[in-house]
């Protein structure tokens, strides 16, 4: 179950903590007085969208935590985060900026990871999620899951995906003689002109680093030849020099033991000298001072930097394109038998689909039996006297007519009054009718989720059918824990966990003060929601007393 939760600086909440109760917590107060907004700060703890038009007015960051019991955690979800203790928490941040932190149980979360863990946690239905119902799509999706194929869903969507990328195949080669000779000009002109340039990879960078050289060459030659011509020509070079110093230095260095660290150092600098010498040397005879020479590196550069401009940014994209080309070329010149050929794989993936969209059909067809049984069983006693639920399930016979989920079209009819035909909801259900109906399907679909949490599910319901609703939300939270917005005294009178939400004004802020009312103010707050008068002793006070004992 849902222990706690903490909420900080969230939409008007500035600090806010819920310790909720086993079985059904509910929330009343007034219309705007944020109840919705708690829904909201949990459903963003577990992973939703983040919004940062939800911080608080004045502050940089918002925070909410929200504390389980772990029995609630699948295993494998237990495992892969080493949940041990009879409790975790889940922490999210986010702030002015755009920029957000997640901690499961105070590990750093990646929000992606943070959706997988939380996604069987809870089943939310929003204000406005009946809306949904009349989708067929979505009712597909609903069988799907009551019936547990989501493998062979999955599988039907890769084969779907296979056959359209073969179908586009097919419709690529299917060219005109025309087109495809058009298309083969164009694609050896192209390649013609790349494989005529013999690139290389790195083949640039070298040219860059050539090209001063060349362009330069004279200067080069001259001063690095006058630079050698000073260390090693004539009497005065710095050879000569040097090498008469260190002879000297010899004749005297067995005389002061001092003066052989010195000789040998001048020695080391000599042979120095010398190197830089021979260097210079072989330098000065590679500088190339042939004009031809530049123009050739200058027209290659450019014949470089324009396959570029096309094909690149560099010359590893201008050889893929290479490639591509090579392939293109040998595709068009092979399109009829490639066409044969694909169509051979096409037939043989189809009757696999086909296969598989029949055996999707079956399985959907008992499910759907089992599933329109339960839904009926869960709406009956919400105020309908006569009515009849059916999951339609109808498969196409064309295989042009599949999709990704197979041949079946699924829809949710619905009929309320005797003697009535069934028609689908979106033609038949008013909102009220509405809100029922999707309180039943989602009593028999969330098995999986022990914390269900609606907002304003009684939307569009009154009086008697309010305490109905109220009944089913209360055997619902039998076994799981329900939370839940309400309007409806009829309702809110079944809470295990009664919290009133309220809207306060101070020093020009507006802040929600969330409380758990004990008995005394629970009859109060139902007394509110009668008739807007809560004084103790009045007729509405003494009507949520006797509501509150009939519980």
């Amino acid at each position: 179950m849902l222990t706690k939760l903490k909420v900080q600086n969230f939409a008007v909440i500035a600090n806010a903590e819920i310790n909720f109760k086993q079985g059904l917590n509910v929330f009343t107060g007034e219309t705007g007085a944020g109840k919705s907004i708690i829904i909201e700060a949990l459903n963003f703890v577990l992973g939703s969208r983040a919004d940062a038009g939800l911080i608080k007015e004045g502050t940089e960051k918002m925070e909410v935590e929200a504390c389980f019991s772990s029995d609630i955690l699948p295993e494998n979800i237990k495992k892969a985060y080493a949940v041990s203790n009879k409790e975790f928490c889940i922490r999210r941040q986010y702030d002015t900026n755009g920029r957000g932190k997640a901690y499961f149980n105070n590990n750093p979360i990646t929000i992606s990871a943070l959706t997988n863990a939380c996604e069987e946690l809870a089943d939310f239905h929003g204000q406005h999620d009946h809306q949904k119902l009349l989708n067929s799509a979505v009712h597909l999706n609903m069988l799907d899951n009551y019936a547990k194929l989501d493998t062979q869903v999955l599988q039907m969507s890769k084969l779907y995906k296979e056959a359209r990328i073969i179908k586009d195949k097919i419709n690529a080669v299917k060219l005109s003689n025309e087109e495809k000779q058009n298309m083969l000009d164009l694609f050896s002109f192209q390649l013609k002109a790349i494989e005529e340039a013999n690139l290389k990879e790195g083949e640039d960078a070298q040219l860059d680093e050539i090209l001063p050289k060349l362009k330069h060459a004279e200067k080069l030659k001259t001063r690095t030849y006058s630079a050698y011509k000073q260390i090693y020509s004539g009497d005065n070079s710095a050879v000569a020099l040097v090498g008469r110093a260190v002879e000297d230095l010899k004749l005297v260095a067995d005389l002061d033991d001092n003066l052989d660290k010195t000789t040998k150092e001048a020695q080391s600098a000599l042979t120095q000298i010398e190197a830089i010498g021979t260097s210079l040397s072989e330098y000065a005879s590679t500088v190339n001072l042939d004009a031809g020479k530049l123009d050739e590196v200058i027209s290659r550069q450019d014949k470089i930097s324009k396959l570029k401009q096309k094909y690149g940014p560099e010359i590893k994209d201008v050889l893929q394109k290479q490639k591509d080309l090579k392939s293109k070329i040998d595709n068009l010149q092979n399109a009829d038998a490639q066409e044969k050929f694909l169509k051979q794989d096409l037939e043989k993936l189809e009757k696999e689909m086909l296969k598989l969209a029949k055996e999707l059909h079956d399985k959907r067809m008992i499910s759907a039996t089992k599933l329109s049984t339960q839904i009926e069983e869960q709406i009956k006693p919400l105020g309908f006297n006569q009515i009849k639920f059916v999951v339609s399930v109808e498969m196409e016979e064309d295989i042009n007519s599949i999709t990704k989920t197979g041949l079946d079209n699924v829809e949710f009819l619905f009929s309320s009054n005797p003697g009535q035909s069934v028609r689908p909801l979106k033609n038949i259900a008013s909102g009220g009718e509405m809100s029922r109906v999707m309180l039943g399907i989602k009593t028999v679909v969330s098995d999986g989720s022990k914390l269900m949490i609606f907002d304003e599910i009684d939307a569009g319901i009154g009086g008697g059918t309010g305490k109905l609703v109220g009944q089913k939300l209360a055997k619902t939270a039998n076994g799981k824990q329900v939370l839940c917005v309400t309007h409806l005294a009829q309702v809110a009178v079944f809470a295990d966990g009664h919290f009133k939400v309220e809207k306060q004004a101070k020093n020009n802020e507006t802040f929600v003060n969330i409380v758990l009312l004990d008995e005394e103010q629970r009859a109060k707050e139902i007394a509110r929601m009668l008739s807007g008068q809560d004084k103790k002793g009045s007729i509405s006070y003494q009507h949520a007393e006797k509501l509150l004992s009939e519980v």
